[in-house]
């Protein structure tokens, strides 16, 4: 019985950290120009892409919110520059960490 028990009680647990996974889309954009680039463009990603090879940050703008990338989430997410994307993920405050990221459409 106690091994039912304990069965259980990982099982719920697992489902219960798949609950916190948010699903997110928006714009990957820099942390230095931040919202005033959050649509496809060429202008805007030609930007993007040279202020990321500058060492600036990527970021997430989603609904107007700027959104920062965990450590490991950032390479990820420069990948997809200027580009809209769809990330599966979890958001804590601000921060976005990345399980998986594609392209939106």
């Amino acid at each position: 019985m106690k091994k039912f028990v304990l069965a259980t009680f990982l099982v719920a647990s697992v489902g219960s950290v798949a609950a916190l996974a948010d699903q997110i889309t928006g714009y990957v954009s820099e942390a230095g120009c931040g919202a005033k680039h959050a649509t496809v463009s060429a202008a805007n990603t030609k930007c993007v892409e040279g202020c990321l090879k500058k060492g600036s940050d990527p970021v997430l703008v989603s609904e107007g919110k700027v959104m920062k990338f965990d450590a490991d989430s950032k390479e990820k997410a420069k990948a997809f520059a200027g580009q809209n994307v769809k990330i599966d993920g979890t958001m804590d405050g601000d921060m976005v960490k990345i399980t998986s990221i594609d392209k939106a459409e």
